[in-house]
């Protein structure tokens, strides 16, 4: 198992790809661009999907279903937004047997259906807002593929919120992008920077795009989330207008936002080593696998009763596995389930038995320490705690001892090639500068942090005025 995969110290890239197909958590599909999600792939996403589901209707949040096929004529409406996207797109033009009418685009993203939708909708500014959310797949006719990260068909979700004016569309923009930068940090233990992207690297139609940026291991950036203000540009385009409360007709303020399994590509690459994938507790649908050890059947029935009761007393609050399978050996239970990256392994011998405990292993440290039987739920369930804990301030400590603050571009040039992670640097704001580093060097501006200090400098690039710094990296 473990040995199937390659060390991260020697190919990255390979690294990631072997612990998805090892720990099955998707495949390559007969189409090309495209992946199969297996089950504990999917499992991931589950969680994701509930937790989120769940946070998106405590705002007031509500889901609905759009169709997957949208009219050329909807796609061309917004200028802006189908140049963004015309390259992904993929069209049908026959369908049951008959070249169609009107071409149909399968959906890259969904406001252009949406919004032809909110025109039959919005009247007045009673109608206002509206909060829809949609789970949903979406293809992008990607070039250049990778298993989760990037791939032509994904999971997604995607908002749609619909307001009476520019204010209250942007207050809904922060509101959900804080409510990802809580889920990701608090339930993937990933840390975030949230801020907002420059013009260049805004949505396709958007008036402003924001954003939480990761850190992976090999200290490549990965956007693991968007939020945008989209202005009133869809409004218009769908000519969606609502009467106010003083009688007069004003177009609505639209915003869109998502999350895509592209999470569980963030996940792997933060938390994962050379046994296979490290899930945190929260998001781990299966918690705990209790591995029984025994020789002889006296043996087994002592120590098949004594799990058992484990297991009972656990599944109070926790999701677990007893592992009593004969066709194999404890170790290859071992390296199984930490390929699989479930977050605590508890082994159970005649020894321990005897001395009325087990042993417990934690996924991330894969240290073993006995512990007593009695109390046992107590102490897994502060150990999961713990765990979560430690794994994000581990990934937090990762992010920071691997960002730079540069003030000489030739200091930049050699730090993003060497060391690489998250440069801060100073910026005059002009999309001449942005350009020039991302062809020199494949950096980003990855955002502009809403936590960052003010303070005058000089562009990096120009030498002209900034009024603070900006964070660059490689990204995926």
């Amino acid at each position: 198992m473990a040995e199937k995969i390659t060390p991260r110290n020697v190919d990255y890239s390979r690294w990631y790809t072997d612990v998805i197909l090892q720990a099955k958590l998707a495949d390559y599909s007969p189409v090309k661009g495209a992946m199969v999600i297996r089950p504990n792939g999917y499992a991931i996403w589950e969680m994701i999907q509930q937790n989120l589901d769940r946070m998106f209707k405590e705002t007031g949040h509500v889901n609905a279903y759009f169709p997957l096929l949208i009219p050329e004529s909807f796609m061309k409406k917004e200028a802006e937004h189908v140049e963004g996207f015309s390259p992904e797109c993929a069209v049908v033009t026959i369908g049951g047997g008959q070249e169609l009418e009107e071409p149909l685009y399968i959906r890259p993203t969904s406001e252009t259906i949406i919004w032809s939708m909110y025109k039959k909708w919005i009247m007045s500014y009673r109608d206002l807002p509206i909060l829809i959310n949609q789970w949903a797949n979406v293809l992008r006719w990607e070039l250049r593929t990778r298993l989760f990260l990037r791939t032509s068909e994904f999971l997604w979700q995607e908002g749609h919120t619909a307001h009476a004016t520019y204010e209250e569309a942007e207050q809904e923009t922060m509101l959900i992008l804080n409510l990802y930068k809580k889920f990701v940090e608090e339930y993937l233990a990933i840390p975030v920077i949230a801020g907002r992207k420059s013009d260049a690297e805004k949505f396709a139609g958007a008036l402003h795009t924001y954003s939480i940026e990761a850190m992976m291991q090999d200290k490549k950036a990965l956007q693991a989330g968007t939020s945008h203000n989209l202005g009133q540009n869809f409004a218009k385009a769908f000519d969606v207008k609502f009467q106010d409360q003083q009688g007069q007709l004003q177009y609505v303020w639209a915003t869109s936002w998502g999350v895509s399994t592209r999470l569980i590509g963030a996940l792997i690459m933060t938390h994962g080593d050379d046994n296979g994938v490290v899930i945190p507790p929260r998001v781990a649908q299966r918690q705990i696998v209790i591995v029984p050890i025994w020789r002889g059947e006296e043996e087994k029935k002592q120590v098949l009763d004594y799990a058992d009761a484990v297991k009972k007393e656990l599944t109070k609050e926790f999701t677990v596995i007893l592992d009593d399978r004969e066709q194999y050996k404890p170790g290859y239970k071992f390296a199984e389930w930490e390929l699989q990256g479930i977050p605590l392994r508890l082994e159970i011998g005649p020894r321990d038995v005897a001395k009325n405990g087990l042993v417990m292993v934690r996924r991330d440290l894969l240290k073993k320490e006995f512990i007593a039987r009695d109390g046992v739920l107590q102490t897994v369930r502060a150990t999961l705690d713990l765990m979560q804990k430690e794994m994000l301030e581990r990934a937090r400590k990762f992010q920071e001892d691997n960002t730079h603050q540069v003030d000489d571009y030739n200091q930049f040039k050699k730090t993003i090639e060497e060391e690489g992670g998250f440069i801060n640097s100073h910026w005059c704001g002009s999309a001449e500068c942005e350009a020039k580093i991302k062809e020199d060097t494949k950096a980003t501006i990855r955002n502009i942090p809403f936590d960052r200090k003010a303070e005058k400098g000089k562009c990096i690039i120009c030498g002209k005025e900034s009024e603070g710094r900006v964070i660059f990296a490689k990204a995926y």
